[in-house]
């Protein structure tokens, strides 16, 4: 027997649609909104939130399946594939299951297939030729909860067995090109934030491509270590794990209230060693001339290899944004570099698949520059790890 949808449920996917489509805002953000706003059971909260990131992965497959671009209508079609019953509602009238049925068995181009803007289906297939299809497809994936075990208060078997008797399954993530040795994949649509082991800091949600990253500084306890481009933090706190708590690691960002952010969730990882600074001026990076023996910078970037975790952004970006992204990650390696002692690693990593972003960057660094070595560079592939698609490279201070 087929479940009801109430057509405010279908109206409030739309609104936030809306918001998140023409106005730009962030898609949790506005799932918060308006969940809040309204009282739903847990079950209806789910199905909210799960609608709005699946539409927003596969909307232009949903839109051919329509007939049409109307969000009411591409909506409808995610129902009837869910085999939920829709409201009799004359916005409907022409949706049917035959209809989609019908538009099925069309032949379809990769880019409705794959439901990427023609621009980036384009530039997908010129940097990846026959993989490019391979890639497209694992964009659209359902994204998998990683989390990190932070070592300064637990280890990766002990947090798995707290977290089963708190109710949390997990499996300890084995990856045949990456090693992350913390990694603990979530394998239970439950919700981790309300546990004992979150309130206390013993785990950070992070990816597995992502828990990639600062290992590849080789940290060492009492080094004194930059993280650049902070963000949120979580290549920060690991690095601080790494650390043992020993040194200093300075969190900078252009983002002040990233900053306060990350600070609230360094002291409740029990992160001691963490300093932050606003960049608010070229002078701060000036001051800072080789002082660090490890610099991480992990540049702003088109976030084309987190598409499946943020689908919302393959709608917002387009070829200008990307070509502006690169100036940006050019200036910040040839300025923020100059923070990193002789003999010292940075590492620049992008969560980007785009050559232009990554090992072309580099090349075109090393050609401007006879002071630095390429040790090494790094793909993660969400293709073959179920993970998000990350770049690392290497570089040695000479």
């Amino acid at each position: 027997m087929k479940k009801n949808i109430q057509f405010h449920f279908i109206n409030t996917l739309k609104q936030t649609l809306d918001e998140v489509l023409q106005k730009g805002y962030h898609a949790d953000r506005m799932i918060d909104k308006y969940v809040r706003a309204n009282k739903w059971s847990r079950e209806e909260r789910q199905l909210f939130a799960d609608s709005i990131y699946y539409i927003l992965r596969h909307k232009r497959l949903l839109e051919f399946l329509a007939g049409s671009e109307d969000l009411l209508k591409v909506i409808a079609v995610y129902f009837i594939q869910k085999s939920y019953k829709l409201p009799p509602r004359p916005e409907f009238v022409g949706i049917s299951e035959g209809s989609i049925n019908n538009n099925l068995q069309k032949e379809k181009p990769r880019a409705i297939e794959c439901s990427l803007p023609d621009w980036l289906d384009q530039l997908g297939q010129k940097e990846f030729g026959e993989r490019w299809l391979s890639l497209a497809k694992a964009l659209t994936d359902e994204p998998r909860l990683y989390i990190r075990a932070n070592t300064l208060k637990t280890d990766r078997r002990s947090l798995q067995q707290r977290l089963k008797k708190e109710g949390i399954a997990t499996e300890e993530k084995v990856s045949l090109e990456i090693e992350v040795p913390q990694a603990l994949e979530v394998k239970e649509r439950k919700n981790i934030f309300i546990t004992d082991s979150y309130r206390e800091g013993q785990f950070e949600v992070q990816d597995i491509g992502s828990q990639f990253i600062a290992p590849l500084l080789e940290v060492q306890a009492g080094m004194n270590v930059i993280d650049a481009c902070a963000g949120s933090g979580g290549k920060t706190l690991h690095i601080a794990a790494l650390m043992q708590n020993k040194g200093s690691v300075l969190a900078m960002d252009i983002m002040g209230y990233k900053l306060k952010d990350l600070q609230a969730r360094a002291d409740k990882a029990g992160c001691q060693i963490l300093k932050t600074q606003l960049i608010d001026s070229p002078k701060v990076i000036q001051k800072l001339k080789n002082t660090a023996d490890r610099v991480l910078l992990d540049v702003p970037c088109s976030g084309l290899g987190v598409l499946k975790r943020n689908p919302d952004s393959k709608w917002k970006m387009n070829l200008e944004q990307v070509d502006e992204l690169v100036q940006t990650q050019r200036k910040i390696l040839v300025d923020y570099t100059e923070m990193c002692k002789p003999n010292g690693l940075v590492v620049y990593s992008t969560c980007s698949l785009l050559h232009r972003e990554n090992e072309e960057q580099i090349q075109w660094f090393l050609n401007k520059t006879s002071k630095w070595k390429l040790l090494n560079q790094y793909r993660v592939w969400p293709d073959t790890n179920v993970s998000d698609g990350f770049y690392a490279a290497v570089l040695k201070k000479l």
